[in-house]
């Protein structure tokens, strides 16, 4: 018999839907050691995990998370609670040996999340972190690009996370906007996201300097804001206890200077992920909006025909997927980086483990950067990227 993979999917609402549809998926696609079952879902609300479950197609609905860890015949949690339960969660997971994978940010501070990759490494059970963007073709390209060295030294690295979302002072408090239940706003959400593009394709950061800043300091609450009152009419406000927008400034290992900003306030920008690079023998750009193109300059062309090229990354060889999908020029989207991520992962679970990144081990890496630039913010001074020992 065919090895199965069982799953507890904790958590289903928009990251739910995503990797219930990779789980869905991706052994139909990827040959793959083990095939997924989606044996059960965890939900606060009886009613709504069981609408869930028999949408997409668990096996059973649990309303406590921690029996659902516990569970015998779950081999694998995938968490995508909001931020503040990652840390319980996972660590339950750990020491159940069963195998974790968590959504980011991985933790609330550095603090949890040193405790969880040295618990994951102590108890060797596989962890991956969702930083799904790793799987987009263009970054696969990317990433061979600069480690065949065809940019040379790195100078520069820029990097953008703009939405657009919360810009209207009439949209309600939600969890997000909440520091005890999201960390942060923009920058545990968002600078996340390009942080851990910045290590896996230039390096790890030294040093960082940023500021923060939150415009609209009170928003209704979701009561009034159902019954349609103006953020003006609405009874109750509640306090924004999280950033709306951070910049930041970072030195990295090899010289490399970055910059890095994340705001939900860019109007027009929907979901404005975007990268270059540039180095001493050319540049790349890509944007996540036009996830399969990648933008390359090579200052190696004749001079006659130097400029920007626009690589349509669906070529065999180009990047680590691309026989698992569609034909050259056959575009993929957005829900299939989780279930490039989700292959990495099962195939990690069964010894392939060099797949198994980003890991806990990255989770901590980046949320020391979030830590610092949070204290440089504070300080207004530049402030050391501390990397602590696993």
């Amino acid at each position: 018999m065919a090895k199965e993979v069982r799953v507890g999917l904790i958590g289903y609402n928009f990251m739910g839907k995503a990797h219930s549809n990779a789980y869905l998926k991706v052994a139909k696609f990827f040959d793959l050691p083990a095939t997924p079952v989606m044996t059960a879902v965890c939900g606060r609300t009886p009613d709504k995990v069981k609408a869930f479950a028999q949408k997409w197609g668990w096996q059973s609905v649990e309303t406590d998370a921690l029996k659902t860890i516990r569970r015998k015949d779950i081999d694998l949690v995938d968490i995508t609670t909001p931020n503040n339960s990652h840390y319980a969660l996972a660590m339950a997971a750990i020491n159940a040996g069963k195998a974790v994978a968590c959504e980011k940010p991985l933790a609330m501070n550095t603090a949890q999340a040193l405790d969880l990759a040295r618990a994951a490494k102590k108890a060797g059970v596989p962890n991956m972190v969702w930083f799904n963007y790793r799987r987009a073709p263009a970054i696969g390209l990317a990433r061979r690009i600069i480690d065949e060295g065809r940019l040379g030294r790195i100078f520069h690295i820029r990097a953008v996370y703009l939405q657009d979302w919360i810009v209207d002072p009439g949209f309600p408090m939600v969890w997000r906007l909440d520091k005890k239940i999201a960390g942060s706003g923009a920058h545990g959400d968002l600078n996340a996201h390009i942080i851990d593009l910045a290590r896996y394709l230039v390096g790890e950061f030294e040093e960082v300097c940023g500021v923060a800043q939150t415009f609209i300091k009170q928003r209704p609450q979701l009561a009034d804001f159902g019954a349609g009152l103006s953020a003006k009419a609405a009874k109750a406000k509640g306090t924004v206890t999280v950033d709306d927008t951070v910049a930041f400034l970072a030195k990295l290992e090899g010289g490399a200077i970055g910059s890095f900003e994340a705001t939900r306030f860019a109007p027009g920008r929907k979901n404005g992920n975007r990268i270059e690079i540039n180095g001493e023998k050319g540049s790349l750009a890509w944007s996540l909006e036009s996830m399969n193109e990648l933008q390359f300059f090579s200052r190696e062309d004749p001079p006659h025909l130097q400029g920007f090229k626009t690589i349509l990354a669906t070529e065999g060889g180009q990047h680590p997927y691309v026989d698992a999908w569609w034909p050259a020029g056959h575009i993929i989207g957005y829900e299939h980086t989780f279930i490039n991520h989700l292959a990495d992962l099962i195939r990690g679970m069964y010894g392939q483990k060099k797949l198994l990144r980003p890991d806990f081990t990255d989770g901590l890496r980046c949320q020391e950067v979030l830590d610092a630039v949070s204290q440089s913010c504070k300080s207004r001074k530049w402030v050391k990227v501390v990397k602590n020992k696993i």
